[in-house]
């Protein structure tokens, strides 16, 4: 608690609530600056993009037009038909929202069979199952790739969406169990005395109450795949099926380096996880914390 009056900033507590309060701000500063940076330089010209001077001594807007293509670059006159960059973010929303929706299905359903269901050798196979998150994921790029093309999958949106929503499934399925076992067993009990499925116990009484978990893994798979950048890069061929980190090596090949224009790209493609993490912070914070629990 902040101290009450200006007295108590004198005492050892109030010196060590400001001195965490100042260390709180400058590592605040320092995580915001070269986001600030990066929105200052997206108003930058061409000739003063690799400047170092922090604010743009003439401000242009345009930049943001130009990457949408709504209006022509200022230096060649020309249009960068190359860079769609409205279907790069249909995209990259399209196939995160996607791997969201079928990570937290999959990982609801395992989560059930691991926490509320026994049956032999349940812990030692859900061990082995954690075991896998020891296992880097650029290890197991060439085999999904080789999965997909057997699969006929390469170049399109279920390529894209299936080896990655099961990518994080271990540390899904261990976050959504973690809730499921502070949910009390006599629901369980009940709904079967009443003659409910598994199935029915699952979506009708687990599922409601473990929401918050549901909603905390749907905004970790959301933040960490919208960003995705290997994979789409390997399985892709087609431009129109490009996500945002890959539509983004135009602005970097296909006219020279234009570092104002990445940067206006690249704030545009960053603001939808700033508002994604500040309208959720609470609920990420809320579920890791009823995450922990019980173990």
């Amino acid at each position: 608690m902040p101290p009450n009056d200006r007295t108590t900033l004198l005492s050892p507590r109030g010196a060590r609530w400001l001195c965490g309060y100042l260390l709180l701000c400058f590592g605040a500063f320092a995580m915001a600056l070269p986001f600030v940076w990066m929105l200052l330089g997206s108003f930058k010209t061409r000739a003063e993009a690799e400047d170092p001077s922090f604010v743009p001594r003439v401000w242009q807007p345009e930049n943001y037009a130009i990457v949408l293509r709504m209006a022509p670059d200022k230096v060649t006159g020309e249009l960068l038909e190359e860079v769609r960059f409205g279907r790069f973010y249909f995209n990259s929303v399209f196939t995160t929202l996607a791997i969201a929706l079928v990570q937290v299905l999959s990982c609801a359903m395992a989560a059930y069979a691991f926490g509320r269901i026994r049956w032999r050798g349940r812990d030692n196979l859900f061990f082995l199952y954690l075991a896998t998150l020891m296992v880097p994921g650029v290890v197991l790029m060439i085999p999904n790739f080789e999965t997909m093309v057997h699969l006929g999958m390469v170049d399109t949106y279920a390529g894209l969406v299936l080896p990655q929503a099961f990518a994080g499934a271990a540390m899904g399925t261990f976050l959504l169990r973690q809730f499921m076992l502070t949910i009390p067993p006599s629901l369980d009990e009940a709904a079967a005395i009443d003659g409910a499925s598994h199935w029915r116990i699952f979506w009708d009484v687990i599922l409601p109450l473990a929401r918050t978990g549901l909603v905390t893994l749907g905004i970790f798979a959301i933040l960490v795949n919208y960003q995705s950048f290997f994979w789409p890069l390997v399985l892709l061929k087609t431009r129109e099926l490009f996500t945002l980190p890959v539509g983004l090596l135009f602005l970097d090949t296909s006219y020279g380096k234009q570092t104002e224009l990445i940067l206006a790209a690249t704030v545009m493609s960053t603001l939808p996880l700033i508002v994604v993490f500040v309208a959720a912070q609470k609920a990420i914070v809320r579920g890791i914390q009823l995450g922990a629990v019980k173990g």
